[in-house]
């Protein structure tokens, strides 16, 4: 197999250009805007790879990994307008810079372009494809509704978040991994396994994020440092933290979350550090990563043709941004 590195100069190769019209500037120059705030695109490099992992690429993987990379986009437009976050990878975000309305409608369009992109496969591929396309797209809007939920909801236990952020997040790895095995010629046990270990792996990056989110370089991250906190994000850390934190302490913790006052991030993040959150989420995020070193052990194709995934991982699980 490619390095991800030899994968992501292909994609970008054929991804770099203008995958929108001229005119209305305020629409199409807002859509183009974000593809252009640099990225690692994990994902649409993730159908390269997992088409590779059974067969040569083929040309249909790209119209794949652009419709992947056109809807990520397009969900992170959303996501940004929902948290009020002022910065995506250290670029100010869609609305921050063209206003709320012209952004809805830059995301409407990404997801338009991204069907286009689809409809170019041949014929044998595209049921299966538009099935997962369509059913990974539903969990990603699910995902980020039942985290909008949890903002206003006083107790979200572990078991919840995970299956959020599975949907929010992780389905949509998996989704890309499956899907270029689909055009690879992968057959049922071989797609469900290199689907759980893209499940399993965007659950570990989420832990990974979470954690960056509090303790990251800003520089590096490229967002706003405590912006889950100031969100009152239910992330693996809050949860931690209100489940094991004695009484004075989620009283205090509540105090702090139902205000928004200038010191809250730092007076968060002490609590944090006084039940060992931060300790506690770095083992679940190797959990996870155990786990999708397993799926990958599982699947039927030589070992030397899973070495690229073992670093993808190792790559996503090891980052500071």
């Amino acid at each position: 197999m490619q390095s991800f590195k030899t994968l992501s100069a292909a994609f970008e190769a054929q991804f770099t250009k203008r995958h929108f019209p001229q005119q209305p500037e305020t629409l199409y120059n807002a859509a183009q805007y974000i593809l252009q705030i640099p990225g690692k695109r994990v994902r649409p490099i993730a159908v390269l790879m997992g088409n590779e992992l059974f067969n040569d690429i083929d040309p249909d993987a790209y119209h794949v990994a652009n419709a992947i990379e056109l809807f990520h986009n397009f969900s992170l437009i959303h996501d940004d307008i929902m948290d009020k976050a002022p910065l995506r990878r250290g670029i100010p975000t869609v609305h921050t810079q063209y206003g709320d309305s012209s952004a809805l409608l830059a995301g409407d369009v990404m997801l338009v372009k991204a069907y286009e992109y689809l409809s170019q496969l041949r014929s044998e591929y595209l049921p299966a494809v538009l099935h997962l396309f369509n059913k990974t797209a539903k969990e990603v809007c699910e995902g980020q509704q039942m985290d909008m939920d949890f903002e206003k909801k006083e107790n979200v236990s572990l078991d919840e978040y995970v299956e959020m952020i599975t949907l929010k997040t992780s389905v949509l790895l998996a989704a890309s991994l499956q899907l270029g095995a689909i055009i690879g010629g992968a057959r049922g046990n071989s797609q469900q396994h290199i689907y759980e270990f893209g499940k399993n792996l965007g659950i570990a990056f989420q832990v990974q994020d979470d954690y960056l989110d509090c303790y990251g370089d800003p520089e590096k991250f490229g967002k706003q440092v405590g912006g889950d906190i100031l969100s009152n994000k239910k992330t693996f850390l809050m949860i931690r933290t209100l489940e094991v934190a004695t009484a004075d302490q989620k009283k205090e913790l509540q105090h702090l979350i139902s205000g928004n006052t200038a010191d809250k991030i730092p007076k968060v993040l002490q609590l944090f550090e006084d039940c060992k959150a931060g300790e506690w989420t770095n083992s679940l995020k190797d959990k996870y990563y155990q786990l999708a070193m397993k799926n990958l052990e599982d699947l039927a194709v030589l070992s030397s043709r899973k070495e690229e995934l073992q670093k993808l991982a190792m790559y996503l699980l090891q980052r500071e941004s």
